[in-house]
């Protein structure tokens, strides 16, 4: 099985050419072999839960915070194709934690 960290960015069998942006941290992932990503959509404009990305590889786009899906690598085809550096896994990570802070 691959190792996987908060910041991959991951293609997911079943769905074509759709990237994700792994999330959770990487304490979470080890204890539980399971990870949290949101999608990374081309061509959507920024916003408070919408993080624009560019990946040390260069794949790009818009993460969607408010779209996590929890995901286990070994019921799913999990490749990483590339990731983010640290100063991108802070903002999107900053986004989701906001989504779950109370008022």
């Amino acid at each position: 099985m691959n190792d996987f960290f908060q910041g991959d960015i991951i293609k997911i069998t079943g769905f074509r050419k759709q990237l994700f942006v792994i999330v959770s941290k990487n304490a979470f992932i080890k204890a539980t072999g399971i990870f949290h990503v949101c999608p990374v959509i081309p061509d959507v404009p920024a916003g408070p839960i919408h993080i624009p990305v560019i990946g040390k590889n260069g794949e790009s786009g818009t993460v969607i915070c408010e779209q996590i899906k929890a995901i286990d690598p070994k019921a799913r085809g999990c490749n990483k194709v590339d990731a983010l550096a640290y100063g991108d896994i802070m903002n999107v990570s900053d986004a989701v934690q906001g989504i779950f802070e109370y008022d």
